[in-house]
Parts: C-alpha cells; structure tokens; sequence
C-alpha cells in the first residue's frame, strides 16, 4: 500500500518509505543542484579552455562542438563518480561486513547519499541536452539509459537500501573518460598520435 511523500515540491508515491525524512530530501535536492551546476560550469569551462588551448576547436562544426563540450562534463562525472565509488566502497568503513552490525545491503552515509545525488544531477542535465539536441547526442538507448539510471538512484535514496551495488555500477563510469578522449582525439585528426595508441591500450584494459 503507498502513500504520497513530498521529495521537495514533488510529489512522489512510495511504499513504507521511511529512510525519506524531510532534512535528508533537503539534503538529496540540493546535492541534485550541486550537480546540474557542476555540469554547466564544466560544460562552459570545456568550451573556454578548448578555444584557447586547441587550435582546432574553432574549426568543429557548431554539432561538434556541442558534443564536444557534453563529454567534457561527462568525463568530469566519470571522473568524480569513479573515485568516490572507489573511496566509499575500498577506502571507507560503510560497507565494511565487519564494521556496523546491521547488513552491507542496508548501509548509506551523508556522504553517499549526497554522490547518489549529484550523479541524478548529471544524468538530468545530460538527458535535457540528449532530448534537446535528440538524435545528435543519442538515440533512444541513451534516454532508456539515463532513465533507467536515475530510477535506480531515486529509489535506492528513497529506501535507503542497494547503495553498494549503484556505487559498484556507479565505479564502471572509470573508462568513461578514455571513451570520451578516443572520441575527442578522432574529431581532432589526431588518431595518428601516441596518445590516441595508449588510450586504446588503456581502454582495453578497461
């Protein structure tokens, strides 16, 4: 049986969610925002430093270069999400077996809710640039995708249970950056490079 809980302003239906407490859906709201900034800040930041630190930015069709600042802030998401994982799950004591009496399955801290959160921010900010440029950034997969995603993270925030599992799917978003540098080198003409070599090596590896 379900009631109606306000997650902020919207209205959501859950079943016997009570790990969702006012001051925690404050909390995951704003780590939602945190989130969506990082990624227009990253996205015009990409866009700044590309202009003055590669001369074939200014040369990219305005698709290009629209694609080209998206994995810019897509990288940075990797980049965080990957390394928080890794500290949560590796370097921390959270979902230590032996560490806390009640089960790994069960187990969050501030810390993972307010990750859990910001990478909602990202796949939102990602999925509105998905929709508005559809299909140039990605077809239906990349909206099921980013759909999915955040479904999993909502409802692991909401319950209070699974986080262990989004952070270890959470920690596969490592070898989003040499994707997207594999990416960046070919609009570059840059396939030819040593770099575009040890990132394909690196890649595979991956």
């Amino acid at each position: 049986m379900g009631f109606a809980l306000s997650f902020g302003s919207l209205p959501v239906l859950v079943s016997s969610y009570d790990f969702a407490t006012p001051n925690k859906e404050i909390q995951w709201l704003g780590s939602v925002f945190t989130g969506i900034i990082f990624c227009v800040v990253v996205y015009r930041l990409t866009a700044i430093l590309s202009s003055l630190l590669f001369k074939g930015y200014g040369k990219l069709s305005s698709a290009e270069k629209i694609e080209w600042n998206n994995r810019g802030f897509s990288t940075f998401h990797a980049l965080f999400a990957s390394f928080t994982s890794f500290y949560l799950l590796v370097l921390s004591d959270i979902f230590n077996k032996d560490s806390h009496e009640e089960l790994v399955i069960n187990r969050s801290s501030t810390f993972s809710n307010s990750v859990l959160g910001i990478s909602i921010g990202y796949f939102l900010a990602d999925l509105a640039m998905i929709l508005w440029h559809f299909p140039a950034l990605g077809g239906l997969e990349y909206v099921l995708h980013h759909g999915l995603s955040m479904f999993s993270i909502i409802q692991s925030l909401l319950c209070g249970q699974g986080q262990i599992y989004i952070l270890m799917v959470l920690f596969s978003e490592s070898t989003t950056p040499f994707v997207n540098l594999r990416w960046h080198l070919d609009i570059a003409d840059l396939k030819s490079s040593k770099l575009y070599v040890w990132n394909g090596i690196a890649l595979f590896f991956g």
